[in-house]
């Protein structure tokens, strides 16, 4: 089964009882190469390894716009990579070489696990999945008794690849459920991966 990149980002739509308390879960387990004290990047290209097109683009053109605003030159994987064409990470590091970049930032699922919340009984039965059926809700149960709400918890894996020395520079696992469009998850998703990277001094801050 081809993976979606809205599953690795996580998007979950919620009621707006749930929906409220919803955030997007900050990077809750990392690894950095201890060889690396500062990252010196100049041009970096971004993978998205997923079967959406048009969110693999909003995904990698979100990551370039922010690389940019920090002053590293980026590009995305798509304008190298046909859509149709089966994206691994093989294929991302030649393309990254030809393209003449010296990393590669590339985000793919680690693990998809079901997750139950009860809500209270005054809720209609709803059910929804925009995206389809691993990426949607419902609520179970009949009137006056308690409904269980199911839904998917997605979490992903961001990294760092050094194409010149041939190494990982940095891993994130990252837990999202965003309960907004996809543009606002891409968004949060990357700016919560590159505000960590920018921490670990690895990446220089947004200019002035």
């Amino acid at each position: 089964m081809r993976m979606s990149l809205l599953r690795v980002l996580g998007i979950l739509f919620v009621v707006s009882a749930i929906a409220a308390c919803a955030t997007t879960t900050p990077i809750v387990s990392e690894w950095r190469n201890p060889a690396y004290t500062a990252g010196a990047f100049n041009r970096i290209m971004v993978g998205g390894l997923g079967g959406d097109g048009s969110v693999r683009r909003n995904f990698e053109d979100e990551f370039v716009t922010q690389l940019r605003a920090t002053g590293i030159d980026a590009l995305p994987s798509y304008r190298f990579i046909p859509e149709d064409e089966k994206l691994d990470e093989s294929k991302l590091k030649q393309a990254a070489q030809k393209a003449g970049a010296d990393a590669l930032i590339f985000a793919r699922l680690i693990e998809v696990e079901q997750k139950s919340q009860y809500g209270p009984s005054y809720f209609p039965y709803t059910s929804f999945g925009i995206f389809g059926s691993h990426v949607g809700a419902s609520w179970h149960g009949l009137g006056g008794g308690a409904r269980v709400y199911r839904y998917n918890e997605y979490v992903s894996e961001t990294t760092l690849y050094d194409l010149g020395k041939n190494d990982v520079v940095w891993t994130g696992t990252v837990k999202t459920t965003e309960p907004e469009n996809v543009r606002t998850a891409i968004k949060s998703y990357v700016e919560t991966v590159l505000k960590t990277l920018q921490e670990k001094n690895l990446l220089p801050s947004r200019s002035a």
